[in-house]
């Protein structure tokens, strides 16, 4: 057996070491710390930012005409601390609390329903370890209807490989980090997703003034006139190619944990979408 034959096998042996070492834990970390930006709504705020000490432990997410939204407390000592592993993943994918009832927006239920089995289990098993944090959150109060259910109950999704493919990127663009959901304008029944995917224009209104989701499809509007550079430096730096800042809520620190290879499937993923002009 020639030397470079042995350098392959060991080099493809120490890959899959590298695969396999990876725990549930470990990798619900990943998505939860980072891609999922778990944290943009469950973490509170002070004047300088993120308030670490009280990591994923609530705060209050919007008040407007239609609702004001906390974001609970996630961490043990929270309510998700009697909930089973099951009920809390039924929460955060079907949006279905132990009791019956209905958790409301701004939860993201449209993409996480799309959530693979592996990747649910793991962000549910990272939540276990997380330190208890003590933080009172009040209930959310809805002035709109909501749904009796955002779908039929979901038995089993298996994610796609991982890789830096189109369909892995639409699977981390969709249900892992939500961006179709803030950059796809929403119709009467719901989000737009057949007609207008990625075509921008919803507004968010924070202590920062007014932003609005960008046109994320590949036409000129979007991010057709963009390098892959360019893209990623505002993905995870929420810098524009003329140096100018991003506002927020897009979560440019949480995105800019993700690895280089799952960057690289969402920009593959962005630049397949049909081209949309902006829709004003």
């Amino acid at each position: 057996m020639s030397i470079r034959t042995v350098t392959a096998i060991l080099i493809a042996l120490g890959g899959m070491t590298a695969a396999q070492a990876e725990t549930p834990v470990e990798r619900g970390e990943y998505l939860v710390r980072g891609i999922a930006g778990c944290g943009n709504c469950h973490t509170p705020m002070g004047p300088d930012g993120f308030v670490m000490e009280q990591e994923l432990a609530g705060r209050l997410v919007e008040d407007n005409p239609l609702f004001t939204a906390y974001a609970p407390n996630i961490t043990p000592s929270g309510r998700i601390a009697q909930w089973s592993d099951e009920e809390l993943a039924r929460a955060i994918r079907e949006g279905i609390r132990p009791d019956g009832s209905l958790i409301g927006p701004p939860m993201p239920f449209t993409m996480y329903r799309g959530l693979g089995d592996d990747d649910l289990n793991a962000m549910v098993a990272f939540l276990r370890t997380l330190p208890a944090v003590d933080n009172e959150v009040p209930a959310s109060t809805y002035r709109i209807p909501l749904p009796p259910a955002y779908g039929p109950p979901v038995e089993s999704v298996t994610a796609p490989e991982r890789g830096v493919t189109v369909a892995y990127g639409a699977y981390l663009a969709g249900p892992i980090a939500h961006c179709m959901e803030c950059h796809t304008p929403m119709g009467p029944q719901g989000l737009l997703l057949d007609t207008a995917l990625g075509q921008g224009g919803f507004e968010f209104h924070g202590p920062w003034g007014t932003s609005v989701a960008a046109n994320i499809t590949s036409h000129e509007d979007g991010i057709g006139g963009y390098s892959d550079a360019e893209l990623k430096a505002m993905i995870t730096k929420g810098v524009r190619p003329d140096g100018s800042p991003m506002f927020p809520p897009m979560p440019y620190g949480l995105l800019a944990r993700m690895s280089a290879e799952d960057l690289d499937a969402i920009v593959l993923y962005l630049r397949s979408l049909p081209p949309l002009p902006d829709a004003n």
